[in-house]
Formats: structure tokens, C-alpha cells, sequence
């Protein structure tokens, strides 16, 4: 089923590519495995993929316990302090930091065990109240400042979600607000390369908005039966 799911989404990722006169090389394909197994993680592997993403602490920690070095992982979640140390250990890159606290805890952290650790700012750009993210510029850019003052982070980019909705005005509306502040951010001097938006819903908007990372999940592995326990998945 992977398989087949997999071909799919690479035709529509290809063809929104073509569309919007962009190289489907430019966008990271990242698998959210969250609630699925380590053989059903092994599998995706098999069929091609690299980037996994979890949204827990303890979920990412056994499975790159597990797994380890031969995947890169993605901590797309929210993330508490308490927890950096765990998502340090084991993720390539942080999507969702959203605080001078976090940033200080990651860059503490990542000190201790001699890393540099890549991160995203997560931004929000809806005014949905069960969305997270850092909502003023003036923060956001404050924020940014900080980051490339600390030596054992590597800002990359900037992360959103869309507002649950079926108007695609309204969710292109959240994406272009993205990328116009990342060339804002970069008219200042800085060099953000990353936007990590777009999901199962929405990706095809988030590539023609400029995407450089979509986060997929059930348009790969299918609907999570959140009944049962993923560590038997």
C-alpha cells in the first residue's frame, strides 16, 4: 500500500512542480510517522523514503532508539523544555520552535553533546486559537537575531500549518504570508532557506507558494487507528 501511495503523491508532487515552474527536487518529502510502527517505518524506507517526522518526545526517542542514523528524523511537534534533551539526541531538525526559552534550552543542550542542531521557527500565520507558533514580526525578527547569535544552533527556516478550512484563498492566504516574511527576514541580512508547510490537504498549495518541505502523513501510510498501541503497529 506504501508503494502505491507513495507513486501517487510523487505524480501530483511532480505535476504541481510542472505548474508552478518549479524542480520537484526542491521539495523534501517528509513521511509523519507518528502512531505507526517501527516495521511500518522500515517499510517506507524501503520504498524510497528518508525524512521521517514525530510530533512526541518519547514516540521519536524509541524509534531512533530503534532505528537510529539510518533515517533522519524531523520533530514536528509541539515541544516542551523538559523534552529538548530527548529531540536534540535524536532529530535532525526541529520545525516548531517558538520561544526564546526553547531556543536557549536547544542550543544548551545541543552544546552538551557537541551538536549543532538545525531548527525551524514555527510561525503562526492563521488566527486559529488550537494553532501555535510566534504571531509578531517584531518578535519573530528579534527571535531570528538570537538564534545566529548562538553557536550551537543553525537557524534553517520557518515552519507554519494552515487554518483548517476548505477555502483555498484563505489557506494560500497563510502560505504566502510565510514566504513574503522569509524575504523579509533575508532582506535583513539573513539567509533563511527553509519553508517547511503543506500536509495531506494542502501540499499541493504550499509548493505553489514556494514549499521547500511538506510534512505528509495519511496520503502515505493511511488513517491512524489512534485505538491501538503504535509500538504494536
Amino acid at each position: 500500500m506504501i508503494a502505491e501511495n507513495l507513486a501517487i503523491l510523487r505524480q501530483k508532487i511532480d505535476e504541481t512542480c510542472i505548474r508552478s515552474g518549479r524542480n520537484s527536487d526542491e521539495i523534501k518529502l517528509i513521511a509523519v510517522s507518528k502512531y505507526f510502527g517501527v516495521d511500518v517505518i522500515v517499510n517506507a524506507k524501503n520504498c524510497g523514503l528518508t525524512d521521517f517526522g514525530e510530533n512526541r518526545a518519547q514516540e521519536l526517542t524509541i524509534k531512533y532508539e530503534k532505528l537510529g542514523n539510518d533515517i533522519t528524523w524531523h520533530f514536528i511537534g509541539t515541544l516542551q523544555t523538559n523534552k529538548v534533551k530527548y529531540v536534540v539526541n535524536a532529530a535532525e531538525l526541529i520545525h516548531s520552535v517558538d520561544s526564546f526559552e526553547l531556543v536557549e534550552e536547544i542550543n544548551k543542550r545541543a552544546e552538551k553533546i557537541g551538536k549543532t542542531q538545525k531548527i525551524l521557527l514555527e510561525v503562526k500565520t492563521s488566527k486559529e486559537e488550537t494553532k501555535s507558533g510566534l504571531e509578531t514580526e517584531t518578535e519573530i525578527l528579534n527571535l531570528v537575531k538570537r538564534c545566529f547569535e548562538l553557536k550551537n544552533l543553525e537557524l534553517k527556516g520557518l515552519m507554519t500549518m494552515a487554518p483548517l478550512t476548505d477555502d483555498t484563498n484563505i489557506i494560500r492566504k497563510s502560505f504566502k504570508d510565510l514566504r513574503n516574511l522569509k524575504d523579509r527576514i533575508n532582506n535583513k541580512g539573513y539567509n533563511l532557506t527553509e519553508l517547511s508547510m503543506g500536509m495531506t490537504s494542502d501540499f499541493e498549495i504550499a509548493i505553489e507558494e514556494g514549499a521547500t518541505m511538506i510534512r505528509i502523513g495519511s496520503a502515505i501510510f493511511g488513517d491512524r487507528d489512534y485505538s491501538k498501541d503504535w509500538r504494536q503497529v
